[in-house]
């Protein structure tokens, strides 16, 4: 039910996302008996998935778009709420149908509508799958951690609003509230058997963020994030602290 796509070149060693409008289907039929022919692995790869998918349009700054963050956090709190069940159970239809639902709607356009949106992180992700050969979602659980921290001041009034609606974080500053959500979010990530490190899945991680912080520049990808201001030093430093 999206219009996205993303193709992986062995030959060049890439990762590259398309879409547009034309790619939307004509029609979806989701049906949540197809989760339970899922292995473990692959259930919490897309329960992770889902969950960043919201991160990367939600986690940026407030701008008053009321309803659209309450549409986000409630897909975010209903992953969390249904992951211990279908980790447990995936043929429990009632939590694979919620689980189905939240992932379509973390990824179909309609959470992003009027809000300022990332996608850095997919962006990184993106190239360690493509040198390493790491699932997309545990990429998203290497970087998503220490993209937030190194833009923490830019991102902490969202963060300790992600916090207080998501997590129950209701005591202390805003900054410890940020802090708090960061970890939060590591804690779920670790809870369906995730790594967060890159040196968790390949001993070779020395080196990798010079190559895409090389390749970014190559492609011209100068400005990330919601401001555009994420430059390739700065994808080489976020990586550095993924290690």
């Amino acid at each position: 039910m999206n219009s996205g796509a993303v193709i992986t070149r062995k030959e060049t060693g890439e990762k590259l996302g398309m879409g547009g409008p034309g790619l939307f289907p004509e029609f979806s039929i989701l049906d949540p008996q197809v989760v339970a022919s899922l292995p473990q692995r692959q259930l919490a790869n897309g329960i992770n998935d889902a969950f960043t998918h919201v991160l990367e349009q939600y986690m940026t700054f407030p701008i008053g778009a009321i309803l659209q963050d309450r549409l986000a956090e409630s897909i975010m709190q209903t992953l969390v709420e249904i992951a211990p069940r279908i980790m447990k159970n995936p043929s429990d239809y009632e939590a694979a149908a919620n689980f189905m639902w939240s992932c379509t709607m973390a990824l179909n356009g309609l959470i992003q509508k009027g809000v300022p949106t990332d996608w850095a992180v997919h962006a990184m992700g993106h190239e360690l799958t493509a040198l390493f050969g790491i699932d997309h979602a545990r990429t998203l659980a290497v970087i998503a951690p220490s993209h937030y921290h190194y833009n923490f001041e830019a991102k902490k009034e969202k963060l300790a609003q992600y916090g207080e609606r998501v997590w129950n974080i209701k005591t202390g500053s805003t900054e410890e509230k940020a802090k708090a959500a960061i970890e939060k979010t590591v804690e779920f990530f670790h809870s369906l058997g995730i790594d967060t490190k890159l040196s968790d899945y390949t001993p070779d991680y020395e080196g990798t963020a010079e190559i895409v912080s090389q390749r970014f520049t190559e492609r011209g990808w100068l400005g990330l994030g919601e401001h555009k201001t994420l430059a390739p030093a700065d994808v080489e430093k976020i990586l550095k602290m993924s290690y």
